[in-house]
């Protein structure tokens, strides 16, 4: 199977602190994978190290098999993102921004109907200022998949959501993987990768504690329940006691 994202020996220090150490991720096209770990343990500059937005001090990093950083015009119409923290003009309608963001792309995806399959078809014409959390957290989501991308990044997905919204998103996702659509995300809903991901890596202080699937996770920890397994990998059990 082909790979989407490719990460070999990846490491990034901010002064004397290391955030990311010799890190190595191998994606397969058209799986959903998981980056997990405390805050802290360096998800966001491993998805920024991976994008391109920051530069790594070592390690190399391919995304569909291209240079995220030599090739970051030909990725941008491959590839979706959905940061956790999005701003946007308060005042702009959902239908504006949507349809702005539209315009950037060569073949965007028809926006109006992912609104709709996200639950936010009647918000069209309301301000995102006016939009709950978690209305504007499927915005959000919806943004990153109108490039119509092959890979999209996704942060934190379903925060702010309730229970069957969560699972109207797990829905969705699914369905766009089953079409082909690779996923790479970060989540601190256990439930929510047990349903999603086909393989995770659990990272604790910048380095990779743990590759492989769930059921793999509990094996190795002796865990039965996935939230256990995870909290035996990552070690936020042992420093909140």
């Amino acid at each position: 199977m082909q790979e989407a994202i490719k990460v070999e020996h990846l490491s990034k220090s901010y002064g004397n602190l290391k955030v990311i150490d010799n890190l190595n991720l191998s994606v397969k096209s058209g799986t959903v994978y998981g980056l997990l770990g405390a805050n802290g343990a360096g998800k966001s500059t491993t998805i920024e190290c991976v994008l391109g937005i920051k530069k790594a001090d070592t390690g190399t990093v391919s995304i569909l098999e291209h240079d995220p950083q030599k090739d970051r015009t030909h990725l941008f119409q491959k590839v979706g993102v959905q940061f956790q923290e999005s701003s946007y003009q308060a005042e702009i309608k959902v239908g504006e921004l949507c349809e702005e963001t539209a315009c950037l792309y060569k073949n965007p995806a028809d926006w109006q109907k992912l609104c709709r399959e996200f639950g936010i078809g009647d918000k069209l014409k309301s301000e995102v200022k006016n939009l709950s959390g978690g209305q504007r957290q499927k915005l959000f989501i919806v943004l990153a998949l109108i490039p119509n991308p092959e890979l999209v990044f996704l942060d934190e997905l379903t925060t702010g959501l309730d229970t069957k919204a969560r699972r109207e998103v797990w829905k969705m996702l699914s369905k766009l993987k089953d079409e082909g659509l690779t996923i790479f995300l970060t989540s601190h809903f256990m439930d929510e990768v047990e349903v999603l991901c086909d393989e995770i890596c659990i990272l604790k202080k910048g380095k990779a504690v743990f590759y492989g699937t769930v059921d793999q996770a509990k094996e190795q920890s002796g865990c039965t329940n996935f939230e256990e397994a995870y909290l035996y990998f990552s070690g936020e059990e042992a420093e909140a006691e």
